[in-house]
């Protein structure tokens, strides 16, 4: 089964200092404004989205059914 999502390109203005965009340009080797600004925001998505996973996987607290004994046993098999 395919999903096909028909993607909208939204545009934006954006008060941004020269120096941060050239940063990010010179930093993600863009070749423009808009393509470092995408490379930036999925970086940060991906960034937030695994800190926020590793987070709530830290917050469950974490229940070994297995001793050290059923292990060895297992490992045996």
């Amino acid at each position: 089964m395919f999903l096909f999502i028909d993607c909208i390109d939204m545009k934006v203005s954006a008060l941004i200092e020269d120096e941060l965009i050239q940063d990010v340009i010179d930093i993600s080797g863009a070749k423009n404004i808009t393509e470092a600004l995408r490379i930036a925001l999925k970086d940060y998505r991906s960034r937030k989205l695994t800190r926020n996973y590793a987070n709530s996987i830290a917050a469950e607290q974490l229940e070994f059914t297995y001793g050290a004994k059923e292990l060895r046993d297992l490992n045996q098999e």
